[in-house]
């Protein structure tokens, strides 16, 4: 199947102010309705943040895996499931990362994933949906808005059905308990609280 680039049906009417979009059924994505893997190969979970002030951060976790469930006719029907090996945290610099992993920080040897569980979900309109759940990380669980962008979908050259998104988040990671920091002479502090989270991901559709 090739790569759909434009195969939705706009609303006839502007979507009302502070609700989802109306959207009319598209077949093509009615089609990709199904339970899907995400393919750690081709996906990416990331993180920005900003450090001492001047520059940003960037980082990602290697090891992880989820499964999705799409209804293409009903998307407020679609689900998300996500487990994130917090050890393999990755930011290019292995002291950093030791850092990260230990107790000041994720503590990964007491808390060794970081987990989210959809609870809804939303078409916002055009290419635009919203998934939101239950961020886990140590022992903290608080709710977690996701925009994402459906970027298509195409059978790969092994005939593998592949759906692709992409998308991000912002969080205060005070708020899962992720607060050692420390202050700079000049004023402010090493890390910023505020972390953009990164989601690329590729899943292959099951059955």
């Amino acid at each position: 199947m090739a790569l759909f680039s434009s195969r939705r049906t706009r609303a006839a009417a502007a979507p009302v102010e502070g609700t989802a979009a109306t959207l009319t059924v598209d077949p093509a994505l009615a089609a990709l309705t199904g339970d899907y893997v995400i393919d750690p190969a081709h996906s990416s979970i990331g993180f920005t943040v900003r450090h001492a002030m001047v520059t940003n951060v960037r980082g990602s976790f290697t090891r992880h895996e989820g499964t999705l469930h799409l209804d293409g006719s009903d998307p407020s029907r679609s689900t998300a499931a996500i487990d994130v090996e917090i050890a393999s945290v990755d930011t290019g610099i292995a002291d950093r990362d030791a850092h990260l992993r230990g107790s000041d920080f994720f503590d990964a040897d007491a808390f060794p994933k970081m987990t989210f569980r959809s609870t809804s979900a939303a078409a916002l309109g055009g290419d635009t949906y919203r998934i939101t759940g239950d961020l886990t990380i140590k022992d903290v669980t608080r709710p977690l808005s996701i925009d994402l962008e459906f970027a298509g979908s195409a059978t790969d050259v092994y005939g593998n059905e592949r759906v692709g998104f992409e998308g991000s988040a912002d969080i205060l990671r005070s708020d899962w308990g992720l607060t050692w920091n420390a202050a700079l002479e000049a004023g402010g502090v090493m890390v910023s609280d505020k972390v953009k989270l990164t989601f690329d991901i590729s899943a292959i559709k099951q059955g």
